[in-house]
């Protein structure tokens, strides 16, 4: 995979489900992007499955994969959080969180079995996930008299990032949005204009 690429599900939130010994592992995969969107959702979860005995949760952020976290809610250490992280990792994907909650059927799993349960749910859920692979894009914004209105919109046309906005006034902004490995290239492009 290009480096200026990652691997992430689309919006649609996946299930899978796993029981063993009457226990039952509900999991729910979500695309998220920010910290703050993983607490609502976990939050949700505990107030909708309040009579659950553990709502266990992983995720991961960010095209460089560097921000994640594992959540054992009460579960002997390791035994759920890092699981379903695992299962997160070894899918290679990001901006991803996976809830799996638990409720307890009187039989304890021990660390072996809570693991597997952990593991099999996080992975039922990635396997009903629709994956994508996502652009990495760097933003680019600049500024230009009116006159060159011509040549700027050639390069964009030609290059075709995302536009995420324009000014056209007496001086003309514009922000791009273009995949990370050709963002030094439409910077180029645009400093090279002349009126």
């Amino acid at each position: 995979m290009a480096m200026d690429e990652y691997k992430t599900i689309t919006n649609k939130v996946s299930e899978g489900y796993y029981t063993e010994k009457r226990s039952k592992f509900l999991a729910f995969a979500h695309h998220v992007t920010n910290s703050d969107e993983v607490k609502e959702i976990v939050d949700a979860y505990r107030k909708k499955y309040y009579d659950a005995r553990h709502v266990c949760y992983a995720y991961m952020l960010g095209a460089e994969r560097l921000e994640f976290r594992a959540n054992d809610d009460g579960e002997p250490s390791s035994t759920a959080g890092k699981p379903i992280l695992g299962q997160i990792n070894s899918n290679e994907l990001t901006d991803i969180l996976i809830v799996v909650i638990r409720y307890y059927g009187g039989v304890n799993l021990g660390t072996g079995g809570l693991i597997v349960a952990y593991k099999t749910a996080a992975a039922e859920a990635i396997a009903s996930a629709e994956i994508e692979t996502r652009q990495v894009e760097e933003t680019v914004t600049y500024s230009f008299s009116y006159p060159m209105m011509n040549s700027v919109m050639r390069v964009v046309k030609e290059m075709s990032p995302r536009i995420v906005s324009q000014d056209f006034d007496n001086t003309c902004t514009i922000t791009l949005s273009i995949r990370k490995s050709l963002a030094h290239e439409l910077r180029e492009r645009l400093s090279k204009l002349s009126f």
